[in-house]
């Protein structure tokens, strides 16, 4: 699609020095702080939309001292709680089809007893990513620990002292994240300040600021779920197993698939109705593949946490996330999310730099406009 829009041609010359001088002004290292900033140095970091770590930050939680597996075990017993189960740990992120085409892929969504949950992340970090078996994962990211692993919320600080103060709110959620070394999680950007604590064992961050949204390649992909090859009940939804096919004599039936059996062979599924995603399809890892013109003047930061640190993740950010595990074979993080001050001037220059940049690659940023980043 082309744009009749005046002085065109100078558009892509305009993004690229946006983004190199971005990038002449500010360090492609993270800060690093080793106490907690008061207010005001937070609140310096966040009007300018830039990342700091606090190593060791959260040593003193009560989380860090208690929490292993036997522990959250013993607290959250056979609870329900809520599971995104992949084939490949690829929740949330893009796969590209035989013909080249993409699709937004998100993971099926299931509840499992929490003991069952840890279990089974152990026994999947031991086999491997190419091992047998779905990959499991607890992202929620609904508020959780308010909510269904509210048994251990009792552990942690019910807010982030210094970003309470300084923003004037309490956060819009609080989440757990507890999974292994086999999910990674897609490059992607959220509305929120986000407070990131690692609990047991290590998360590896790649940050872009949000200026760099003319590198990411920002499409609009179809949607889709991954979902059980057989069939659910309807009587059992969360407990899937086969139904039997009515043509079969009663010695061809084949017996009820278990939950596990079921969850074994996941397929994607187009969503209904369809939905087009707009989603970052750019790697910094693979920078190769799928780039833009502007992709070569990006300048990837990296950092990784380890237990009891402590990360500020400005709005916007994008980020890609993979992770380490702890002896036990588990990663358990937690984040406390901020919602985004829209009043002023940073989200809007943000939607221009998003829209400029769509502009130059010949696409409407009209087009799949973003209501959540």
């Amino acid at each position: 699609m082309t744009f009749n829009v005046p002085n065109m041609a100078k558009l892509p010359g305009a993004v690229r020095d946006l983004i190199v001088s971005y990038h002449e002004l500010n360090s492609t290292i993270i800060d690093e702080l080793h106490e907690e900033p008061s207010p005001l140095e937070f609140m310096r970091y966040v009007a300018r939309n830039r990342p700091f770590v606090v190593r060791k930050g959260a040593e003193s939680w009560t989380a860090r001292k208690v929490w292993n597996a036997k522990y959250m075990v013993d607290v959250m017993g056979r609870q329900l709680v809520n599971v995104a189960v992949t084939p490949h740990g690829n929740a949330d992120s893009v796969i590209e089809l035989e013909d080249d085409g993409l699709l937004f892929v998100k993971p099926y969504d299931t509840e499992e007893p929490f003991n069952k949950l840890l279990e089974k992340i152990q026994e999947k970090e031991r086999q491997g990513i190419d091992g047998p078996g779905p990959t499991r994962y607890a992202q929620t990211q609904n508020d959780n620990l308010r909510n269904e692993y509210m048994p251990l919320f009792s552990d942690l600080p019910k807010d982030i002292p210094f970003a309470r103060i300084a923003l004037e709110k309490s956060p819009d959620a609080i989440n757990l994240w507890l999974g292994n070394s086999c999910s990674i999680t897609a490059l992607h950007k959220d509305n929120y300040e986000n407070i990131y604590v690692q609990v047991l064992g290590q998360k590896h961050f790649t940050l872009l600021p949000p200026i760099e949204c003319a590198c990411v390649n920002e499409q609009l992909i179809p949607a889709a779920t991954y979902q059980p090859r057989e069939p659910v009940t309807p009587e059992s939804p969360r407990s899937p197993s086969v139904t039997s096919d009515i043509s079969m004599s009663s010695s061809q039936v084949r017996p009820a698939m278990t939950h596990d059996e079921v969850l074994d062979d996941l397929v994607v599924c187009l969503d209904e109705p369809e939905e087009n995603v707009p989603f970052a399809t750019w790697d910094p890892d693979v920078p190769d593949r799928r780039a833009t013109p502007f992709s070569q003047y990006s300048r990837a930061m990296r950092v990784t946490l380890d237990e009891g640190d402590m990360l500020y993740l400005p709005a916007l950010w994008y980020h890609k996330v993979a992770q380490s595990v702890s002896s036990e074979g588990i990663c358990c993080a937690v984040n406390y999310w901020y919602d985004l001050e829209f009043s002023g001037s940073f989200w809007p220059l943000c939607s221009l730099a998003r829209g400029v940049g769509l502009l130059t690659l010949g696409r409407d940023p009209r087009d799949g406009e973003e209501d959540d980043g």
